[in-house]
């Protein structure tokens, strides 16, 4: 044990959320795309059906894992509709922005074999029972990265992996706080995607369990689930979805998505210092234009609700949203009947 010296950033370990579960039943990761990988090798499956709506980084992490692939579609309420699932393979269900209930999730998993839940959006979704669940850190909280599997003997094959190292790419971290997010912060973030691009599966870094024991989720979950109610008070009137539709009073969000016609909304928002974004520009390149994965890769705006930003402030950015698209229409919905 090291004594003296420098002393270290020091956070209260109050403890991870996922602590209660048993350390036989959790796998503690460096990525969610690794996480998803780890959790289909623990089903003994070679091949995984993934939704065309899906951050590309997986299916690059699975294809240089030789993980073969099988897409499917997903219709206007986010749910799988041409899975032909065989016998060994194993299927990744989403729940996309976590706006969807246990319930509703646990209806489409019922209807196959070897389920991998990616709660990568919905980070304090409960694990299901007889699937893998996955959560990834970093979308939720301060981290460089991190990620769980929880389900039965989930830790049977962590041994494999070495331990990851995280701190020195997560400078962004502490520049943010003094820089913003452009410039400097932006740069060095960049150096930790592209770290992570690179890895690996590994075993989650010291550093990141460190934070995430030191990590005040009550406060988060109430701060997300206040925003989430305010943003959609504001916006639901010009939403094309339906967000409420399958929610339950233990939701968390990630996100508000935000389906509406507009090309021009993010440059608009840009100019007013609102770093806004759309996901998955690659699917507008992959899939034709009268798919829904598409129209959602065009037009839908994840909107931020993270706990950094008080009432006052995501109404502000509503009330811009508001006012940039007053007049338009939004007819896609009318145009697919």
């Amino acid at each position: 044990m090291e004594i003296g010296s420098f002393i270290e950033l020091q956070l209260p370990q109050a403890g991870e959320w996922f602590d209660s579960i048993s350390e036989k039943r959790i796998a503690r990761l460096n990525s969610g795309r690794a996480a998803i990988y780890y959790a289909l090798s623990l089903t003994g499956c070679k091949e995984l059906w993934v939704p065309y709506y899906q951050c590309e980084s997986v299916r690059d992490f699975l294809s240089r894992k030789y993980i073969k692939i099988h897409y499917y579609h997903i219709d206007k309420d986010f749910s799988p509709v041409d899975i032909r699932q065989a016998e060994n393979e194993a299927v990744l269900i989403v729940n996309y922005f976590g706006i969807f209930s246990s319930e509703k999730i646990q209806s489409i998993a019922a209807s196959y074999r070897h389920v991998i839940i990616d709660n990568s959006q919905a980070f304090f979704s409960p694990p299901l029972e007889n699937c893998y669940n996955v959560y990834s850190a970093r979308k939720f909280i301060g981290a460089p990265d991190g990620a769980y599997v929880i389900g039965d003997g989930a830790d049977r094959l962590i041994e494999k992996y070495k331990k990851g190292y995280s701190s020195d790419t997560s400078l962004f971290l502490l520049q943010r706080i003094e820089y913003g997010c452009e410039g400097k912060a932006y740069q060095s973030r960049q150096l930790n995607e592209q770290r992570i691009d690179k890895e690996d599966v590994m075993q989650m870094s010291s550093l990141t369990q460190y934070i995430l024991r030191g990590t005040d989720y009550l406060r988060i979950k109430k701060k997300r689930k206040e925003n989430f109610e305010l943003v959609n008070s504001q916006l639901k009137n010009i939403n094309s979805i339906h967000v409420m539709q399958s929610h339950s009073e233990l939701n968390v969000p990630m996100v508000y998505p935000l389906l509406i016609e507009n090309d021009g909304i993010l440059e608009y928002l840009l100019k007013l210092g609102h770093y806004q974004g759309r996901w998955w520009n690659y699917i507008r390149e992959e899939l034709p234009e009268h798919v829904f994965e598409h129209y959602l890769a065009r037009y839908m705006i994840p909107i931020t609700i993270d706990q950094r930003y008080d009432r006052e402030i995501l109404k502000t950015l509503c009330e811009a949203i508001l006012l940039f698209i007053e007049g338009s229409g939004n007819t896609w919905e009318k145009e697919q009947g």
